[in-house]
């Protein structure tokens, strides 16, 4: 298991980087910016600096929190951010990937509400897998998963399961699962946990590892770069922060 090992500065324009995917399509590391940002999605070599951005026409950010993709390299905005615990609708966005090569596009449209009983949450990570999208709350403590289809349209999302990950700090800020679907990472600030062994899509049956950082900074993108090595972004904040690191796993 190795160190945070330090890639590169992501370029100073994006200071609220708030996601980070890796496509076996694209040779490029895709981020975006939260609320109160352009509606771009940016491509980044692996040093952090800007390759490629691309406008997205047809939305606006209200506040977008994380990336995941699918085996056709198509990629997915989750627009959930939700500080003030007062959203209603949340979205995710489709980017075709015949679109990654062009300045512009135009993204699907995913909506889903929470059903009727739960509460309102500020959501920050999520991945797909089989077709599903599994989204997790940010807490303090205990967190929710929920699902929702991969499909055009409006849908009550389906509360999946909950948990309390052991210690302090726990808030997630990132997800991603690797491609064969074995291993799920939840990014905190400080440490990442590392879900392994487990059944089906219960992704808390099998073996929970915590991995420290001995590194505190505004972490919020993870994605997988292969099996065993994850890539982590991190928010500008002062003097700290907006860089691209690595982080083995194993």
């Amino acid at each position: 298991m190795g160190q945070l090992q330090f890639l590169g500065d992501i370029n100073n324009s994006l200071k609220e980087v708030s996601a980070a995917e890796s496509i076996p399509q694209s040779n490029l590391i895709w981020t975006i910016q939260d609320s109160g940002n352009d509606s771009e999605l940016v491509g980044l070599n692996d040093k952090g600096k800007i390759i490629k951005t691309i406008s997205i026409d047809n939305v606006s950010n209200i506040d977008w929190e994380d990336l995941t993709s699918d085996q056709d390299g198509n990629l997915y905005i989750g627009d959930f951010g939700n500080n003030h615990k007062k959203r209603k609708i949340f979205r995710i966005l489709k980017i075709n990937i015949e679109d990654l090569n062009s300045s512009n596009a135009t993204a699907d449209i995913i909506e889903f509400t929470l059903p009727k009983k739960q509460s309102s949450k500020d959501f920050e990570g999520f991945f797909l897998w089989n077709n599903t999208f599994y989204i997790f709350s940010k807490e303090t403590k205990k967190f929710i998963v929920i699902k929702v289809p991969n499909k055009a349209g409006r849908h009550e999302a389906i509360i999946h399961s909950d948990f309390n990950l052991d210690g302090k700090d726990n808030k997630i800020t990132a997800a991603d699962i690797s491609d064969d679907g074995k291993i799920v990472v939840l990014l905190n600030h400080n440490k990442l946990w590392k879900l392994s062994d487990f059944l089906d899509d219960d992704f808390f049956s099998g073996k929970i590892k915590k991995l420290p950082f001995d590194h505190d900074s505004q972490k919020e993108g993870v994605t997988f770069k292969t099996n065993s090595k994850v890539l982590i972004t991190d928010e500008r904040n002062g003097t700290t922060g907006g860089n691209l690191y690595s982080f083995n796993i194993d």
